[in-house]
């Protein structure tokens, strides 16, 4: 395999300027640029993560941290972290462990700090054990996917704004009961940006003069957990609300497989509204507010490499549109709504 040495040769040039020529770590002219990479061409040479370390001080790689690997919204921000980056030549660390765990403890405390990363990209950090700040004194760059950043750059959707819009929507369609489903009362295990989406649905009830018909559902922010909470909920005729914003598209889901197990017809029996356009989504012809965590994994990567090139560069946080996207689920409220019949087998 051919060498540095190698490519200078043939390029009749040093190695440290064709070192430059290929990282575009110093000057040197067009010409000398075209010759080189010209000749790392013929040859075949591609420089290694520890050439372009020693020429630029850089390790080409990007740490990424993520609470888990089995949800959609942190699959889709770590595909696109995972593109942006291999354009780019990048390496991608991945570390991940579930929040308030040993092993999460373990990564905050030892194992990222003796790593070497050119910057770190964290995505659904929770602000109970001020991991944010932690990863902040590694005094590396530093960008945050989701809700919560301490004054770094940062990139996620209007939490707030989309769960208001989306009960907006409902109260437009002259519901008036109303239920948020979705996420812990006391915050403890409600991420930081689902409790942006329950503040969200309360400033659209209380907007419209709904403070009385207020109601939180707990649930695991998940489809079973939105099927098992909306049960409970939907199983008092007397009690039932017309209309559920699903604190997450899982949710929704969850809680429209419970309305038809029940026998309620959705949306003539009720309507229901999720948030993230999720793969899910058409399937169940859910309406929703769209995020795409994808573009927001590219913006994060593009964000961290604006501070990788201008250190002093002010902070940035880009809020990616989230547009309510109508499908079936959702209609105006009917009085005249059956009563259930019974859970099937």
């Amino acid at each position: 395999m051919a060498g540095i040495a190698d490519v200078a040769r043939a390029a009749g040039v040093s190695k440290s300027t064709a070192s430059r020529a290929l990282t575009g770590a110093g000057y040197v002219s067009d010409g000398t640029r075209a010759r080189v990479q010209q000749a790392a061409a013929a040859l075949g040479y591609v420089p290694t993560t520890s050439a372009v370390s020693l020429v630029t001080g850089r390790t080409q790689t990007v740490g990424v941290v993520v609470p888990a690997l089995d949800r959609w919204f942190f699959a889709q921000v770590l595909e696109g972290i995972q593109d942006a980056l291999r354009e780019r030549r990048y390496d991608l660390a991945l570390y991940g462990a579930a929040p308030e765990s040993d092993a999460r403890r373990e990564m905050f405390e030892h194992i990222l700090a003796r790593k070497r990363f050119d910057g770190l990209i964290a995505v659904g950090i929770e602000p109970s054990a001020h991991e944010l700040e932690r990863l902040v004194a590694f005094d590396r760059p530093v960008v945050s996917v989701g809700g919560y950043d301490v004054g770094t750059h940062a990139v996620s959707i209007d939490d707030e704004a989309a769960a208001r819009i989306a009960t907006e929507h409902l109260i437009g369609l002259g519901h008036r009961s109303i239920t948020f489903l979705g996420g812990d009362p006391d915050g403890r295990r409600t991420s930081f940006g689902d409790q942006h989406r329950l503040a969200g649905y309360l400033s659209a009830m209380r907007g419209a003069g709904l403070e009385a018909s207020v109601h939180h559902t707990p649930a695991e922010v998940t489809v079973p957990g939105g099927y098992g909470a909306a049960v409970k909920l939907l199983g008092d005729r007397r009690a039932r609300p017309t209309a559920i914003v699903g604190v997450c598209d899982e949710v929704a889901v969850g809680a429209i497989i419970a309305a038809r197990r029940l026998g309620l017809r959705v949306p003539e029996h009720l309507s229901v509204v999720g948030i993230d356009d999720h793969s899910y989504a058409e399937m169940f012809s859910l309406t929703t507010l769209q995020q795409r965590p994808h573009q927001q994994g590219r913006a994060a990567v593009q964000l961290l490499m604006w501070q990788l090139e201008d250190p002093t560069a002010p902070t940035h946080r880009i809020y990616e549109s989230s547009p309510l996207i109508v499908r079936n689920s959702t209609a105006a409220v009917d009085d005249a709504a059956s009563a259930i019949i019974g859970v099937g087998p």
